[in-house]
């Protein structure tokens, strides 16, 4: 029986360092805590077993679990939902009970590896029906919830089915987290639609408990980030990646995300295109990297999003590309941290431009990286990392002129007014690194 217990979707075996890990991993192993999750594999269960000092408790889904709890219910309906629907949700009702059977395993998990008068952190919208049941087994629990993704206005929230079951079960945790404050007033205006309860500020009564609902944006292991940074293969790799990448071109701009319709990559191809053929930027003088991370490539509307961003890279090295010179470098595959870091170093400008995105952690380690206070950021206003890196050159990721006049922005800046953004970006980066953004919410937890 553990004192500290985090729920979560997956587990932190055969992740690579991610935030949730780097941050949750070392207060979990200090306290003796367990992790409840899933390992990836469909129809694989193994015993608990002891991990870097975590004790893991596996969670099962069968590959019909995997196929209707988390490619439909969490990815089709509940992500693009929450996502100011950039893409239309799909809603089916077996993917609904799927969702609900699957939580109420995490939950019963959960239950019987806590102490009593343990704390319970779960995390994010795959899990957001846990917190109520967990109450319901567990009435002694300090329960908390994170949720890592935007949460939507109302107007949009209510299209959900179910949509008061999801109320519900967030509010059976004592303390619930998101990243904005607009997402926590958003939570607690649909408390008084759906339930006609009275909220007071940032707390609510219910079923005799006072339930917080907080913004507590998320951050980067700052330290892991600008260690990587300071290796000497690292540098030596950013100057090859520069090298191979770029030849001799002046410029090197950079994209990483999510193979993700909510991360604007087709927008920005599209206006890197047209600074090509308006003459803003030349093939021999600029080149924009692309890595597309490959990510629920079962799901059909992640198959069309990879056929369109595909035909527009084809379309553009074709007509402004020359022999042995792209404009455009699309990489389809996966970097290690190491390498994304050198990227990282190699970059002039990093475009970070998502239609929506709770956070976006890509915009602060890419700060984190930058020990030389090089670089520029073009940032998408509709980012979580906005309202805290206003220096960098925000965008309406919707708008291609918009994005374009970023750019430009960040092509034409001198040195100076360059540093001086990166400066006071590095300062707010390492003031607020996941650490803190951990002790925050766990202290909220346990005091509110």
């Amino acid at each position: 029986m553990k004192r500290f217990v985090v729920v979560a979707n997956r587990l932190p075996v055969d992740a690579g360092p991610g935030g949730l890990v780097s941050a949750l991993q070392p207060i979990t192993r200090s306290s003796g805590g367990a992790w409840v999750g899933w390992t990836g594999n469909p129809d694989e269960r193994p015993e608990p077993f002891e991990h870097e000092g975590v004790h893991i408790h596996p969670v099962e889904l069968t590959a019909e679990d995997v196929d209707r709890y988390y490619e439909g219910q969490s990815n089709s309906t509940i992500w693009p939902l929450f996502h100011d629907g950039v893409e239309p949700s799909v809603h089916h009702r077996p993917w609904r009970v799927a969702y609900q059977a699957v939580n109420k395993r995490f939950a019963e998990a959960a239950a019987a590896v806590a102490a009593e008068g343990a704390t319970v952190w779960v995390h994010d919208y795959q899990l957001m029906l846990v917190p109520g049941m967990l109450r319901e087994l567990r009435p002694d629990l300090r329960i908390g919830f994170f949720l890592h993704i935007p949460f939507p206005p109302v107007e949009l929230f209510m299209q959900l089915p179910r949509r008061t079951d999801f109320v519900r079960g967030l509010l059976g945790a004592d303390l619930v987290g998101f990243q904005q404050p607009l997402a926590a007033q958003n939570f607690l205006r649909l408390t008084t639609q759906l339930l006609g309860l009275r909220p007071e500020g940032e707390r609510v009564e219910y079923e005799g408990r006072t339930v917080t609902a907080r913004a507590f944006p998320i951050s980067i292991d700052v330290s892991e980030i600008d260690e990587l940074a300071a290796d000497p293969q690292v540098q030596e790799d950013a100057r090859r990646l520069r090298k191979d990448l770029g030849g001799d071109r002046r410029l090197l701009l950079l994209g990483v995300d999510r193979l993700d319709y909510t991360k604007g990559i087709d927008q920005r191809i599209e206006a890197y295109g047209e600074l090509l053929a308006d003459g803003t930027v030349s093939n021999e003088e600029a080149v924009l990297v692309q890595v597309a991370t490959p990510s629920r490539m079962r799901v059909a509307q992640y198959q069309q999003l990879r056929e369109r961003v595909e035909r527009e890279v084809g379309r553009i090295n074709g007509e402004f590309g020359d022999v042995g010179r792209a404009p455009l470098h699309y990489l389809f595959q996966s970097r290690s941290r190491a390498e994304l870091v050198a990227l990282y170093l190699a970059a002039d400008i990093m475009l970070v431009t998502p239609l929506r995105d709770g956070m976006n952690l890509v915009a602060k380690e890419y700060v984190a990286a930058r020990r030389d206070e090089g670089g520029a950021l073009v940032l998408s206003e509709f980012t979580g990392s906005a309202s805290e890196l206003s220096d960098a050159f925000l965008v309406n990721p919707y708008d291609v002129d918009d994005l374009k006049r970023g750019i430009s922005a960040a092509i034409a800046a001198g040195p100076e007014d360059l540093a001086a953004r990166m400066r006071k970006m590095r300062e707010t980066v390492r003031a607020n690194d996941v650490g803190r953004w951990a002790k925050q919410f766990l202290e909220a937890l346990g005091t509110h």
